[in-house]
Parts: C-alpha cells; structure tokens; sequence
C-alpha cells in the first residue's frame, strides 16, 4: 500500500475551495437576475453584471460556456424561486382559496414597489423580446408558464370545492387567463412606475371569477 502525501501549499493566498466557488457563482446568478428583471437580456452585457459584482470575466467563463448558458440558469433559478413565492401563497390552507390568490397579487406588489417598479417578471422581460433570444429559451419560457398556470388550476379547483366559485368555471383556461393578463398588468406597472394596473387586474379577475 502506497501512502499519498499531499503537496505543501505555498505560502500567501488560501487555496479556493468549493465553498468559494459555489459562492462566486451564486453571486453571479444574483445580479444576472437582477439585470434581467430590470433590463432583459439583449439590453444586458456580460461585463456589466461582472462589473456590478467585481467579478473577473475568466470566472464566469469557468462557470457558463456562453450567454445563452447563463441565461438558461437564470430562467431556471428564477423559475424555482417563483414558484416557492406562488405556494406560499396558494398553498396557505389557514385562507380561503380566492384570498390565497388575492394575498399572492398584494405580495407580488409589495415586491415590485421595493424596487420602485423598475423591475418587473424575468420570464415577462424575456417574452417580450423572444425575437432576438436563442430559440432555446422559447420552451424553456413556455415550460414555466405553465407550470405557474398549473398552480393556480389547482387552487381554482380549490376555490370550486369549498364553493367561492361556481362549479362550471373552466379552472385550466381562468389559469391561463390570469397569468395572460398579469404578465401584462406586470408590464404596464414597470411602464408606469405604480402598482395600479396590478390592482385593477387583480381586482377584476376576482370579481368575474366570484361573479
């Protein structure tokens, strides 16, 4: 049996370890998202999120192969944390379902006011300017659309069930009509840098749903 000695290390700088590195890219992904909420991705360079976070350029090519790679984590990151923001609202069985998605719009506009309005839905942001984008995200943008629908059929069936809602509403196409219209709302709330379009669709779509 051979024994193996590790190599001394020099003096001077610790060695990074993968704690550093796991570290370095989740600040990346960080002001990625950020960018990309505020700004899209086309209007959104590279060195712009580096610079933002002091970042060297050879770490992120150490991470991502290209921007296209870091922009598909960016979807998938900011897809899982909605969705975590979407069931703590829809999932909270101490309220009823039409208030769980009544609490969900409210938070949603607290979330958009801490930034002054000038940030608005990564997946939105990204919709809107399809055209110019990889053609790999179009599916990848589609898929978590419709996986945020598909939360909110659920607690529209929940609604049905404890009877807020009557029991002919058509749960699937009232989930794909909220998140049409509040991608919009969205939208329009970073265009005029106020939550009143988020409230007037909130507002509406409950009161069609209850009518």
């Amino acid at each position: 049996m051979t024994n193996t000695l590790s190599t001394p290390r020099k003096r001077g700088r610790p060695a990074k370890t993968a704690g550093d590195y796991r570290e370095t890219r989740d600040i990346l992904c960080r002001a990625g998202v950020a960018a990309l909420t505020e700004k899209g991705f086309s209007a959104t360079g590279i060195d712009e999120v580096l610079k933002s976070v002091g970042v060297p350029k050879g770490s992120f090519y150490h991470f991502f192969t290209s921007k296209e790679a870091f922009g598909s984590e960016l979807i998938t990151l900011y897809a899982r944390y909605f969705a975590r923001k979407i069931d703590q609202h829809l999932l909270d069985e101490s309220i009823s379902p039409m208030r769980r998605i009544d609490a969900f719009c409210q938070d949603a506009e607290r979330g958009m006011e801490r930034f002054d309005f000038s940030r608005g839905c990564l997946v939105g942001n990204l919709g809107q300017e399809m055209g110019a984008l990889p053609e790999s995200f179009r599916a990848l943008l589609s898929g978590v659309l419709l996986d945020w629908q598909n939360r909110f059929e659920r607690c529209l069936d929940a609604a049905k069930s404890a009877g807020e809602i009557p029991q002919h509403i058509d749960s699937a196409r009232w989930a794909a009509f909220f998140w049409i219209g509040w991608e919009g709302a969205v939208l329009r709330a970073k265009l005029e840098r106020n939550g009143e379009p988020l409230r007037v669709f909130a507002d509406m779509f409950l009161m069609s749903l209850e009518s």
